[in-house]
């Protein structure tokens, strides 16, 4: 089983951007899946999970910025990132409850 993170790049602080990770196997629809963030010097930190009923979770520092969705039948999780800050700036890792870590997107937003 594998994920692939993609739509990472660099914007603006107030800009945004759209991340998605494609999931292979046919256990997408029963896993939680989630978005993970590292910064520089920094050890990796939750965003965003999603059960496999829908329910949103995400941390303090994105509530109201950001939005995790997912498309069962396109087996991809997305991640909304709206009103970016330089302090999103990262590589961003998806994983799931049944999947290893994806390879990672950057993220660089600039001030």
């Amino acid at each position: 089983v594998q994920l692939v993170e993609s739509g990472g790049g660099l914007v603006q602080a107030g800009g945004s951007l759209r991340l998605s990770c494609a999931a292979s196997g046919s256990i997408f629809s029963i896993s939680g899946m989630g978005w993970y963030r590292q910064a520089p010097g920094k050890q990796r930190e939750l965003v965003a999970v999603i059960t496999s009923g829908g329910s949103t979770n995400y941390a303090d520092s994105v509530k109201g910025r950001f939005t995790i969705s997912r498309d069962n039948a396109k087996t991809t999780v997305y991640l909304q990132m709206n009103s970016l800050k330089p302090e999103d700036t990262g590589v961003y890792y998806c994983k799931g409850d049944y999947y290893d870590w994806g390879q990672g997107t950057q993220v660089t937003v600039s001030s």
